[in-house]
């Protein structure tokens, strides 16, 4: 056991951690705009330190997770046009420099690597990190035709950016219809069904089984989104009118579920200045080991339902945290969907479905909540007062980004240890420097299905896309015709895995015929 006495000043350590949650079904609903949701959370957090007059006046530095209304998301009632100062301003400080990230989930594991960086070399002695999505508030009163007013601009200083999402758009994939998270994952999920060679039963009840304790510890969250039922596993799956087919093979329960008004906040500070402000040594928590990775485009991936990024992550945390999945207490995996978890749990570090530790102290997105980019900062606030119920021991927190696109992984603990540089340069290029198959823009002839989905509306199955590889081993993505909804009903009731089918170019797209 290292004493704290021992070690470097400049170590960051989190000192204060908070959540917010402003549902529409409470009596105390406020009607909060997304720099209101944040803003609740950084005061929780500033008063989790014990310390909050202190530490509020020494915040050097305000990073605000990028919302969903700032990627592309309208915003009927306008929004901020500096989201970090309008957080600032509602909680009364004005620190000398405010960041506004870039989109991803993978964002607040990646700042905490970042800002702790920063911490331990010098340039700031405390930061806040926080973030919000008022997405619930937006759509209810515009249902029910309110006018709300959101718009504001607070000025001051910011370093924008950008939203990133031109690193996570494929033309390609867009123009065949693969538009949104739940239907490029479903080809994902496929794709890992096909490498396990399991039936759709199957496939569908590990689903089940893998997400059914999620909804049990967000039932029992007090900052989950909703009112959520302890879904059993059968609930999960079983298709109905409050459990639609959003892409095979989702039904609803099973995807992130964004309509939400939540708010996290992370307050990171070197020990001197925790010490300085009389911050409580049982309140520090550590970041032992850590990593960040980022992943090829969906269809230049060697296989489609697999992440060698996430896993690398994984594992070089664990390293630099001179510790081993077994003596992990905790764990928070990023889980918008299904094969987000089970691609590193299951295919990685080989734990089982049922492991009684758990794979969320959240609730996970489908059901705690997925405020946008920001969620896995609910898993790192939620994970830091855990470990201080639970002195010494560790708990890991993987923030996942694009469609298995970025991970970033940490490993926390109370225990005391000094700050490591652990830098992931060697990992990312050993990643790049796999080879991509060769990709068929246009093909006309058979090809052999490696994944599909069918996409869905409220009415019912509406196209179906495959991805698969052409006689040449070159890889070729289709689907089915414009308005055919008989083909893609026929899809959704067959399985297509390891079929061959015939794709004829059209225009800009590849298209595939069902007999």
């Amino acid at each position: 056991m290292v004493d704290s006495r021992t070690l470097n000043p400049r170590t960051p350590v989190v000192i204060g951690v908070g959540q917010s949650v402003d549902r529409i079904d409470s009596p105390s609903y406020k009607t909060w705009a997304a720099s209101d949701v944040a803003a609740a959370a950084a005061q929780a957090a500033f008063e989790n330190t014990t310390r909050a007059d202190a530490v509020r006046s020494a915040i050097g530095a305000i990073v605000a997770v990028r919302t969903f209304e700032d990627t592309g998301r309208p915003s009927p009632f306008g929004k901020t046009a500096n989201f970090p100062r309008s957080i600032a301003k509602r909680l009364g400080i004005n620190p000398g420099y405010a960041l506004w990230t870039k989109a991803g989930g993978n964002t607040p594991g990646d700042m905490m690597i970042e800002f702790s960086q920063r911490i331990y070399d010098g340039e700031f002695e405390v930061a806040l990190l926080c973030g919000a999505e008022g997405i619930s508030t937006v759509r209810n009163a515009h249902a029910q035709g309110k006018s709300l007013n959101f718009a504001e601009d607070p000025g001051g200083q910011v370093e924008d950016r950008g939203s990133g999402l031109e690193e996570l758009r494929d033309p390609l994939l867009t123009r065949h219809g693969v538009l949104g998270a739940p239907i490029s994952y479903a080809l994902a999920e496929n794709a890992r069904r096909h490498r396990l060679g399991l039936s759709k039963q199957d496939y569908a009840a590990r689903m089940g089984r893998l997400f059914e304790p999620f909804a049990r510890v967000a039932a029992a969250n007090p900052y989950s989104s909703w009112a959520v039922p302890a879904f059993s596993a059968t609930q999960l799956l079983e298709p109905g009118k409050s459990n639609r087919w959003i892409a095979d093979p989702y039904p609803l329960r099973l995807v992130a579920r964004d309509q939400v008004n939540q708010g996290a906040a992370v307050i990171v500070a070197s020990l001197a200045a925790a010490r300085a402000m009389g911050v409580p040594e049982e309140n520090f928590v550590y970041l032992h080991g850590y990593a960040k990775a980022a992943e090829k485009r969906l269809l230049a991936r060697p296989d489609i339902g697999a992440s060698p990024t996430a896993h690398a992550a994984v594992r070089a945390a664990l390293k630099g945290a001179d510790t081993t999945v077994d003596d992990i207490a905790l764990f928070d995996f990023y889980s918008c969907f299904p094969i987000a978890v089970a691609n590193v749990v299951i295919d990685e570090l080989s734990l089982k479905e049922d492991d009684p530790r758990g794979f969320t102290v959240t609730g996970g997105l489908p059901f705690f909540g997925g405020p946008g980019n920001n969620y896995s900062m609910h898993g790192i606030a939620e994970m830091a007062g855990r470990l201080r119920r639970q002195p010494g021991k560790k708990g890991f927190v993987g923030a996942n980004g694009g469609t298995l696109g970025k991970y970033s992984a940490g490993v926390y603990s109370t225990q005391p240890r000094d700050w490591t540089e652990q830098p992931s340069t060697d990992l990312q290029a050993a990643l790049d420097a796999v080879p991509s198959p060769a990709i068929d823009d246009s093909h006309t002839g058979p090809v052999t299905v490696e994944t599909y989905t069918v996409v869905h509306s409220k009415t019912g199955p509406q196209y179906a896309v495959a991805v698969g590889k052409n006689a040449a081993g070159r890889r070729v993505i289709a689907r089915t015709p414009e308005g055919d909804t008989k083909a893609a009903a026929h899809v959704h009731e067959a399985d297509f895995l390891g079929r061959r089918i015939e794709v004829a170019a059209q225009g800009d797209i590849n298209v595939f015929q069902v007999a």
